[in-house]
Parts: structure tokens; C-alpha cells; sequence
């Protein structure tokens, strides 16, 4: 009872703010929408000119609730759960930004209700420099225009899947309702340092390693270290490449294991698949495959995305190398994604399109396993800030020994999602 009064009492002072707040509200610089325009942009863009006019909070959020009609299958060990249809608890967000000085901002998300954690908890948040005014008035300025650094226990910019996926109540980036199957999402303390140039793009960053910040697992954790470099160009009003290449490298953490395809503390879009009576299986990590490397592990991601008129490509090649506490030898896991999408009508307000999604790799219990995912969906911006969506999923298990809860695994049908976002 104290939690929901905890969340309620949170919602009404948001609402009671927003009017107060609306004459004065506006984008900031250096910022990617939170609506419909944020549609593709990856990385938030780098502005050339400044609206700084003094300390500026912006207050956003997003909304999300779906309707599940899944049935699922299994030829293993445990009784399923019996899936019905019907609503799935809705989640929320709420956001702040905050313009603390001229190209300086503050970016912190907290989860008001998600899957895995009813009550509410900081995702995480950042500083962003892209300016060193506040030491002088145009410091390193020839520099400044080309550089950023971000700072904070934040997202983690590994790939480009991760501007595509739903954060928890954040779907309107989203054009379908599930996320990737090997999801790479990881919030760790760290910093990235951006370099712009044209159409290039560079980064470099390092986190200490963590998921769950403490001080009492001396010397079980080494730092991770992750790099992007891209070509990212619009030729035209009607055409437009990127393509990027990223890596991570986490050398030792014994404490935790690695997050970085475990990190989702939201939870899956697909609520109770492949998790058993009991309460076993994959829980609120359901339909996902994370690769059980524990102590280290090194990934390489590329990502092509083009964009030609209405009709956009985005992919995903992915491989990732490591090893458990106590294995001598490296597994590895593949992941290869490829959406094809058409956005269509006034403003591209609806889209239509596919995504087929595959993961093939090594368990540490031996054998190889195979999962592919085929989504179908549809959706409608009734406005800038409000989308619909309709998806048709079906998704396969292979390879899985008889004694685990993925033998002969499946489960398919139909999503509905309402998403709000601002």
C-alpha cells in the first residue's frame, strides 16, 4: 500500500506540474526528441548553434501498455504456464532533463512501474558536455565543436540496437512491440568521449563493470571498454546510410558476471513465455536468449541502416566470445537481425513492416542451440506523441538439451501496444 501511495502521490505531482510547465516547454540542445521526430536518430545529435537562455528543466515521460494473446509450447521437463489473453501490467517512465548551462545538460530516467520491479527505481542518468564554456567563454571551442564527453551511471552506447529498443515504457522508437533476442542493454558507471566530424563519428568509453554499484567485491570486477565508429550521411531529403561498428570488452568480473545482455531490469514485451508453474524459466526475461558468460567476454557488433524514401533497412551482426568462472576454453554466440520497414502517409504517421531475428551458440552445459524470432507488425503516430501498434509474433527453440525448459520450445500469436511518450 505504501508503494502505490509512493506512486501515486509521484503521478500527481507530475500532472499538476506539466500545466505550469507548458507555456515554458521546449527541446533542449544537443537532445533527441522523445516523440515521433526521434524517429532514427541514434545518437543525439550535435547542434552548431545554442538556445541557452538559463537553467531549464524539462519534465517528459512515456506510458506503455499492452494486450498479449500468446499461446506457448514445450517439450521439456515443466508444465508451462497456460497463457490467457489479456492486459499486461502497464509501465511508465518519467523523465528529466535539465539544461544546467550553455552546452551542458543533465539526463535522468526513472521506472514508475515496469515488469520486473512494480515499485519505482532510477534506471540511471548522465552529464553531457558538449561545450566547455563553463571554465571560459568559448574554451576549446574549435575543439568543443566536434567533441562530447558523457558522464554518469548511464545506457551504455554499445551498437545500434539499442536506439531501436523499447526501455521500458519508452516504445515510440520502437516499430515493433518485442525487442532483439540476444538484447545488448547494459546501465554501468562510466564515461564516453564522442568525436563528429561530417558524417563520421567516433567513441570511446569505459565503465568499472557494474550493474548493482558497491564497494565489497575488491579486486572480482576489471573495468569494460567499448568503441563505435560510423558513416552516418543523408544524401538527400529521401535517402540516407549509416553504418557502424562497435565493440565491448569486459576482461574479469567474477563478483556479478557480465550485464550486457542481462542488464534489462525493465523486462521483456512478452509477459510469462517459456517460464514454468513454478515460477521458473526465463521469468521476466522471457523470450530473450543471454549467453551465460559470467566472468569475461568480448562482442563485436555492426550495424547498416538505409533509409530510401519511406522504405528503411536496419541490421544487426552480432558475435560475442567468453567464458564462465571455472571454463578454460571460449564459447561463442551469433546474432543476426535484419527489419525491413515502410512508413507511409502524411508525416510517415503509419508503418508497416518485418523483422527476423536469429541467435545460434554454444551452452556451457554442451550442444549448440538455435532460436529465431519472426515479427509482423503495424502501426499508427494518432499523434506526434501517441502510437499504436500491432504485432504478430512467433518464435522457435532448437537445439536445447531434454532436461531444459526450452526443449522443442515455441510460442506465437498476437500484441497489442499503446505507447505514449513526451
Amino acid at each position: 500500500m505504501k508503494t502505490i501511495t509512493q506512486y501515486l502521490s509521484l503521478v500527481l505531482m507530475v500532472l499538476m506540474a506539466i500545466p505550469a510547465m507548458a507555456q515554458t516547454q521546449r527541446d533542449l540542445d544537443n537532445f533527441r526528441y522523445r516523440d515521433q521526430r526521434g524517429i532514427n536518430q541514434f545518437e543525439a545529435p550535435k547542434d552548431t548553434t545554442s538556445t541557452f537562455d538559463g537553467l531549464h528543466v524539462r519534465v517528459g515521460g512515456a506510458s506503455t501498455i499492452q494486450f498479449q494473446s500468446l499461446t506457448q509450447e514445450n517439450d521439456g521437463p515443466v508444465e508451462l504456464v497456460d497463457l490467457g489473453s489479456n492486459f499486461n501490467l502497464a509501465t511508465a517512465n518519467l523523465d528529466l532533463d535539465v539544461a544546467l548551462y550553455e552546452g551542458v545538460r543533465m539526463h535522468l530516467r526513472t521506472y514508475l512501474s515496469s515488469q520486473h520491479h512494480n515499485e519505482s527505481y532510477v534506471k540511471g542518468g548522465y552529464i553531457q558536455i558538449d561545450k566547455l564554456d563553463f571554465i571560459s567563454e568559448g574554451f576549446a571551442e574549435g575543439l568543443m565543436d566536434h567533441l562530447r564527453v558523457k558522464i554518469g551511471h548511464m545506457e551504455n552506447n554499445y551498437g545500434d540496437g539499442h536506439f531501436r529498443r523499447t526501455d521500458n515504457a519508452q516504445s515510440i522508437y520502437n516499430p515493433f512491440v518485442g525487442n532483439y533476442l540476444m538484447d545488448a542493454f547494459t546501465t554501468e558507471v562510466g564515461a564516453e568521449v564522442y568525436y563528429f566530424k561530417g558524417p563520421w563519428l567516433g567513441m570511446i568509453g569505459f565503465t568499472n563493470g557494474k550493474l548493482n554499484q558497491n564497494v565489497s567485491d575488491k579486486d572480482q570486477t576489471s573495468p569494460s571498454f567499448m568503441a563505435k565508429f560510423g558513416y552516418d550521411n543523408a544524401f538527400s531529403d529521401n535517402a540516407r546510410f549509416r553504418l557502424t561498428g562497435s565493440v565491448y570488452h569486459s576482461a574479469h568480473n567474477a563478483a556479478r558476471g557480465v550485464y550486457l545482455y542481462r542488464g534489462d531490469r525493465a523486462g521483456s514485451r512478452y509477459y510469462e513465455v517459456l517460464s514454468d508453474v513454478d515460477g521458473g524459466g526465463d521469468g521476466f526475461r522471457g523470450g530473450m536468449v543471454v549467453p551465460d558468460f559470467r566472468n569475461e567476454m568480448t562482442s563485436f557488433m555492426i550495424n547498416p541502416f538505409v533509409k530510401f524514401g519511406g522504405l528503411e533497412f536496419f541490421g544487426i551482426i552480432e558475435t560475442a566470445t567468453g567464458k564462465d568462472s571455472g571454463e578454460s576454453d571460449t564459447r561463442s554466440y551469433n546474432q543476426f537481425s535484419g527489419e525491413l520497414i515502410y512508413r507511409f502517409g502524411n508525416d510517415e504517421d503509419f508503418h508497416i513492416g518485418t523483422r527476423y531475428n536469429t541467435v545460434s551458440g554454444d551452452l556451457k552445459t554442451g550442444g549448440e542451440i538455435d532460436v529465431d524470432r519472426f515479427q509482423l507488425g503495424a502501426g499508427w503516430y494518432m499523434t506526434k506523441n501517441i502510437l499504436m501498434k500491432l504485432e504478430y509474433v512467433t518464435q522457435n527453440y532448437d537445439g536445447y538439451p531434454a532436461s531444459d525448459i526450452h526443449h522443442e520450445g515455441k510460442f506465437d500469436g498476437l500484441m497489442v501496444e499503446a505507447a505514449i511518450s513526451f
